[in-house]
């Protein structure tokens, strides 16, 4: 089976699962069957900016250090999120059903964009053991091969195993120079099945973000009439004592 004809089927599953996140024991389930298929990962664009930074400083001082190869501070942070590069780079995200940002990749291309790219990933503390950052991953590199990219690199800390495992799975060379490790990808060729299978993707992960913003409209709508049935009861009550 394709990986185009297995999205095509896996789609519906997709769908009806878009506004409830899978719990981590069926998530994992899911990531062994059909990895990037269950999970709708949107690509981001500059609208989204605010909240990439939202994400990004929510992590914790470890996680910053992993992911940046330094201990970031908030300005830090803030001027990295200002100066995304959305018409260069990729940058994707996974959102749960109350549109927070669960994890986020970049994609940064170099100079030459059919050389090489760098891929970054973080991972909310609360939603790991997933396969977010693994499903980014594979995202980026499906991304970049349909980009003619060639080589999809990862510059990370010796110490970050949980990254370097992800490189090694996807069949990446791994050279470690105390503690900096690089890992290089190469890519196949772009081809039909995956380019089919990019549209798709990207169709049901901005599917599935329009029923999230309509779902968090119609649940703030509610709360408003609940509210205000509340305000009313309680006005009865004061006029009638």
């Amino acid at each position: 089976m394709t990986q185009f004809t297995a999205f095509v089927k896996a789609t519906i599953l997709a769908v009806w699962g878009a506004l409830r996140p899978p719990t981590e024991g069926q998530a994992q389930r899911r990531a062994h069957l059909a990895p990037s298929l269950i999970v709708p990962i949107r690509s981001l664009g500059s609208n989204h900016r605010s909240r990439i930074a939202k994400h990004l400083l929510s992590l914790s001082a470890r996680d910053r250090y992993l992911r940046f190869g330094y201990a970031a501070q908030d300005a830090q942070i803030q001027l990295y999120a200002d100066g995304l590069n959305f018409e260069r780079d990729d940058i994707f995200g996974i959102y749960d059903r109350k549109l927070t940002l669960l994890a986020v990749a970049h994609l940064a291309y170099g100079d030459k964009k059919q050389a090489c790219a760098e891929f970054g990933v973080s991972v909310r503390e609360k939603s790991r053991g997933r396969g977010y950052a693994a499903l980014l991953f594979e995202r980026c590199a499906m991304q970049a091969r349909n980009h003619n990219v060639q080589t999809l690199f990862i510059h990370a800390l010796s110490e970050n195993a949980a990254m370097l495992k992800i490189a090694r799975n996807a069949g990446a060379r791994v050279q470690r120079e105390g503690m900096e490790s690089e890992a290089y990808l190469q890519l196949p060729q772009a081809s039909l099945n995956s380019r089919a299978t990019e549209i798709m993707q990207e169709q049901l992960a901005r599917a599935d973000y329009r029923l999230k913003v309509q779902a968090k409209q119609f649940w703030r709508l509610v709360s408003g009439m609940q509210s205000a049935r509340q305000a009313v009861s309680q006005a009865q009550k004061n006029h009638l004592s």
